[in-house]
């Protein structure tokens, strides 16, 4: 939870013991003899603890499904008749009595989702025994854009409930928003992996299928192997599902390209693979490795370099995995480093250097990004560390 979440429900907590659980409707149960302090700590942890069990749902966003999964949280949290949450549309959920409310409930709430403002306003019903004779709607909003109404009743008019009705609201807006920055990071993490996948250029695909077609006739085997080796590549590479992916599979997809990458170049191109059998069911972000050793042929073999060797490791390192990727080439000014890794390289200059650093960074950390150690003439060697086990962590 937030540290906004955290005051909302702490200023809701005040308000719940302040009033009595609203109306004398209902109060804190007395502690047990056995329960560690004090009443009013007893009543503030369980307020917290029931806000904890309505937050998950609502991590998913404002739908019918998050809406009744949170909706008796959210009226335990009151201690009121009845609750209600919709969105622009209709109603979502009702939890409590006097459902029937429901039916005209989008026409009351209209001028919250019009103005962005609380409104408190009298039920209206002909029941002579419907308990629900006052409510208060007040919006949910999330980027200053009202995304429906939560509306709480009771059976008289009650300042308590219209302040606590508002501070749910403002907690349930701080899930919504936590909601929306998961969907955002999903959306950059696509994105990335489309700018990755963009790496894999129409020149590479043309020289992959040239160096294949040069081997139809002299040598079909090798060609068949080599066309099978170019399917399975860039069907890893253009994958939909899953944002990470094993060790193993990354490694696998890389000696494929370095297969295609052979047949072009031949004897010019020393590759050395040293890898642990214990790293392999290590997860990492999907096309992670991929586009560092794609640099390492890149800077090995442009320019006037005649050969050029490329060693790749990965090792076990206690709790983490260490992989380092290291060639002979030309390498590159440490300045001009810096500017790439700070995004100032240019559109396409060092794409794949920038996009793996982030990537890296937003999944373990900042200790975790590239490490890269580089000269003009010097090769480069780019040492990429992960831990063996981190939550939400899982290869597919």
């Amino acid at each position: 939870m937030t540290g906004a979440g955290i005051a909302a429900v702490l200023v809701l907590a005040t308000l719940l013991l302040g009033g009595a659980f609203l109306l004398g409707r209902r109060t804190a149960p007395p502690p047990r003899t056995s329960d560690v302090g004090t009443p009013v700590e007893h009543a503030t942890f369980e307020t917290l603890h029931t806000a904890s069990l309505a937050a998950p749902p609502l991590r998913a966003g404002l739908t019918e499904d998050s809406a009744r999964r949170s909706a008796r949280r959210l009226r335990s949290l009151l201690g009121t008749d009845a609750l209600c949450l919709t969105d622009r549309d209709g109603v979502l959920v009702w939890d409590g009595e006097g459902e029937h409310h429901g039916r005209h409930i989008m026409e009351q709430v209209a001028g919250v989702l019009e103005t962005g403002r609380d409104t408190a306003f009298r039920s209206g019903c002909d029941d002579v025994d419907c308990p629900l004779n006052w409510a208060v709607a007040v919006p949910l909003t999330v980027d200053n854009r009202v995304l429906g109404t939560l509306v709480a009743y009771a059976s008289r008019e009650s300042a308590v409930l219209a302040r606590a009705a508002g501070e749910v609201a403002r907690w349930v807006c701080v899930q919504l928003e936590l909601a929306e920055l998961d969907r955002s990071r999903t959306r950059l993490i696509e994105a990335e992996i489309r700018a990755l996948r963009a790496q894999i250029s129409p020149h590479f695909i043309f020289n992959s299928l040239a160096a294949i077609a040069s081997f139809v006739r002299t040598d079909p085997e090798k060609a068949r192997e080599l066309l099978l080796e170019f399917a399975d590549f860039t069907r890893y590479s253009f994958r939909s599902h899953g944002d990470f992916t094993t060790l193993a599979d990354e490694l696998h997809s890389i000696d494929q390209y370095l297969a295609l990458v052979r047949a072009r170049f031949g004897d010019r191109l020393s590759v050395t693979l040293q890898v642990a059998p214990e790293v392999l069911p290590v997860a990492l972000p999907f096309l992670c490795l991929q586009p560092l050793v794609e640099n390492a042929v890149k800077h090995g073999l442009e320019g006037a370099v005649t050969s050029s060797r490329i060693t790749i490791s990965a090792l076990d390192a206690g709790s983490e995995a260490e992989v380092v990727i290291e060639d002979d080439g030309t390498g590159m000014d440490p300045q001009r480093l810096r500017h790439i890794l700070r995004g100032e390289g240019g559109r396409s200059t060092g794409i794949g250097l920038l996009n793996v650093d982030e990537r890296l960074r937003q999944v373990y950390g900042d200790d975790y990004g590239l490490v890269i150690e580089t000269g003009i003439g010097a090769g480069m060697r780019i040492t990429v560390r992960l831990p063996k086990y981190r939550a939400g962590v899982h290869g597919t």
